[in-house]
């Protein structure tokens, strides 16, 4: 994955963010006068939460519909690692592989394994989802904490975001908690943003943003997958082709 695609990607992300806050710092003088914006961006926004959702519970079927697939042809969820000549079956657990490399990606939980940022992510936009229920379709307001809830909300994208190229990260724990924090902190800057603004048409920017986060984020999970296998000195091994 080039290097000039990623910065792409984050530079995108983090300049759209940048006019979020600049529109939350100085809205505009006119409000406009649509009754239905609230319960339509809502609405627009809880689908994007629950397939944010199904995408973590099913991430396997998900990938096929956005056009993401296996370069090898084996059976899933087994693979083998070579070295000295000698293979010995690498399992997937969390959806990564059994190996020392990725221990800070997984997370145990009830004497299963799963994977720390989904688990993160899903945590995130299940608390994301009730409170759009309870803010867009309920009687929530959140008057002066508008400005403060877009501010921590920004932190969260922002951490989530750059998780992958600034931070080596030994500590599954500290993933899950960005994930959700990312998850929720796009949910904290649309209530924010909606309750300066009053704007259908920056609120419906911001959920497209809020999509290009989730892609920005995909990518750099897979760079992040990526970089570790190039820099493990197992040369053989068929995770490598994934």
């Amino acid at each position: 994955m080039s290097r000039n695609f990623l910065t792409f990607f984050l530079g995108v992300s983090l300049f759209g963010l940048s006019v979020i806050v600049t529109l939350a710092l100085y809205p505009p003088s006119v409000l406009e006068n649509f009754p239905l914006r609230k319960p339509l961006i809502g609405s627009i926004f809880g689908l994007v939460c629950i397939m944010g959702i199904l995408a973590v519970i099913f991430p396997i079927s998900c990938s096929r519909m956005i056009g993401f697939k296996r370069e090898k042809q084996q059976a899933p969820h087994v693979f083998y690692t070579a070295s000295n000549s000698k293979e010995k079956k690498l399992t997937l657990r969390g959806h990564h592989p059994e190996c020392k490399n990725f221990s800070a990606h997984v997370i145990q939980m009830g004497g299963k394994t799963f994977c720390a940022g989904c688990a993160g992510l899903l945590l995130g936009g299940l608390a994301a989802s009730v409170g759009t229920l309870l803010y867009f379709f309920g009687n929530l307001h959140v008057g002066q904490n508008s400005l403060l809830m877009l501010w921590i909300g920004a932190a969260g994208v922002v951490l989530g975001l750059l998780q992958f190229p600034l931070f080596n990260i030994p500590w599954s724990s500290v993933r899950w908690f960005l994930n959700a924090f990312f998850a929720f902190g796009a949910f904290l800057i649309l209530v924010g943003i909606d309750a300066i603004t009053q704007s259908i048409f920056v609120d419906l920017f911001l959920v497209v943003l809020i999509v290009f986060w989730l892609f920005t984020r995909i990518v750099f999970s897979r760079w992040d997958h990526e970089r570790i296998c190039n820099l493990c000195k197992v040369k053989e091994c068929e995770f490598r082709g994934f």
